[in-house]
């Protein structure tokens, strides 16, 4: 497979050893110093860049028929222009907040618990995440998504990274030097706590994923998560 990675810092600079251990092919590396770029003979792109460049890196491989995953974050207000420019265009695309195999078994495992949880107010819900200091957005892209999740099935309107209202979630960013990620949610009452807790020990685990949607979304047409990828939820 010819691999095209738009975004070649960290992440991407993993992500090729992974796709190169996987016996892919790396044809194009895109910083964000390239403006121009072409991309020919390519069978997949795999966007880790940068909110300023997102839209615009997804806009050309949808346009170009040419399927796209994207894990990057803090770009999600235009989201929905995505997916209709990739219906509209026939393409393919994948976005995901995380891809790491682990995470998106821990979202299922968050659906889950806030289900159970539901009608229980005397549990306060709070989100911890922490992740390392080149991180730019705050809170992480997973912690919204985590968040957004327990929304839909409680009493909760809203999350807030300031003092919670009773009907918000109370949500802590941490930024720790070499911490990957790290996630958990906490249900907190007078009597008892529960908590459940997913820790990411190296970058690896979201670049596998990440290879492992692209290998998975070749051939394929429409707007995917990673449910899809490993047929989830």
């Amino acid at each position: 497979m010819k691999i095209a990675l738009l975004g070649y810092g960290k992440m991407g600079k993993v992500i090729e050893g992974i796709a190169l251990q996987r016996q892919h092919t790396i044809v194009l590396k895109v910083t964000s110093k390239d403006k121009d770029y072409l991309l020919n003979d390519v069978d997949v792109a795999i966007d880790f860049s940068t909110p300023e460049s997102v839209v615009e890196n997804i806009t050309y491989c949808i346009t170009h028929n040419i399927p796209v995953i994207s894990g990057t974050t803090g770009w999600l207000s235009h989201y929905n222009d995505m997916v209709t420019l990739c219906q509209n265009k026939n393409g393919a695309f994948l976005y995901a907040s995380n891809f790491s195999l682990g995470v998106n078994i821990f979202f299922e495992l968050n659906k889950t618990l806030s289900k159970l949880m539901k009608g229980l107010p005397q549990y306060k819900i709070s989100i911890e995440e922490i992740h390392h200091t080149q991180k730019l957005d705050a809170p992480s892209g997973t912690a919204i998504t985590l968040a957004e999740e327990i929304i839909k099935n409680s009493e909760y309107k809203n999350w807030t990274l300031e003092h919670p209202k009773h009907n918000e979630i109370g949500m802590t960013a941490k930024r720790i030097e070499n911490v990957p990620g790290t996630h958990e949610i906490t249900y907190e009452s007078s009597v008892d706590t529960i908590n459940i807790k997913h820790t990411a020990h190296s970058r690896e685990g979201f670049a596998l994923g990440a290879v492992i949607a692209a290998e998975w979304i070749v051939g394929k047409k429409g707007v995917f998560t990673m449910k899809d990828v490993l047929n989830i939820g």
